[in-house]
């Protein structure tokens, strides 16, 4: 469970977001809220990307403070742009880095990464070069990076607003494959569709929270 206990974040003297107190255990959560909501602010907090100005965010217990590294081991974070993500002038390298940072053996490692490639269709991309690939391509190889070190939870950022419609549906099929829980954070309403529920922020507040049916419509009633 991720728990958010008074939480407020600062930022000289703007307020980000402002007293959230949720626990979030559902397999599938979706985040929406216009443009400086809040919302990718809150995303970052999962993780210890961004820490606390007041209260505590806590992962199975863990504070994000305290236990960063931890938190970050069961949380896996996915950028809205993979180039923000991707390190390695190659696919292979970099899905390994993680698991080389861990110290895994080489053994392990090329049996995680031939799982890996197999698993989310990269297969024949191991050896080319990052920049050579496609937008699509590219934000599955940042996804697969994530997935390669088995995190819990699983947030992402926007991830699908710089793909054409081909490779949304391909993020979207893969998010809905895993077995991790995810939080998914998007402007696109329609693919929150089966999600169990959705989180609305606006001006640095949850506005609302509850099942697709009901928030959808309440966020398109701000927005009108």
């Amino acid at each position: 469970m991720i728990r958010l206990d008074g939480v407020c974040v600062r930022r000289s003297e703007t307020l980000i977001l402002d007293r959230l107190n949720l626990e979030l255990d559902e397999r599938r959560i979706g985040v929406i809220g216009a443009n400086g909501s809040g919302k990718s602010t809150f995303a970052r907090l999962l993780n210890g990307l961004i820490l606390p100005s007041a209260g505590t965010v806590t992962v199975d217990g863990l504070d994000t403070k305290a236990k960063t590294k931890e938190v970050r081991r069961r949380v896996g974070f996915v950028f809205q742009n993979p180039d923000n993500q991707i390190v390695y002038p190659t696919v292979g390298e970099d899905i390994a880095f993680g698991l080389t940072a861990r110290k895994w053996s080489k053994a392990d490692i090329r049996a995680r990464l031939d799982h890996i490639f197999q698993r989310y269709d990269l297969s024949g991309l191991e050896d080319r070069l990052v920049h050579e690939l496609s937008g699509g391509e590219r934000q599955m190889v940042a996804f697969a990076g994530v997935m390669a070190l088995e995190p819990e939870w699983i947030v992402l950022d926007e991830p699908t607003t710089l793909l054409d419609r081909r490779n949304t549906n391909r993020v979207m099929r893969t998010i809905a494959e895993v077995s991790q829980n995810i939080v998914f954070v998007t402007h696109d309403l329609d693919r929150l569709t089966g999600f169990d529920r959705v989180l609305v922020f606006e001006t640095g507040r949850l506005a609302f929270d509850g099942p697709p049916a009901k928030a959808i419509p309440f966020y398109m009633n701000l927005t009108t």
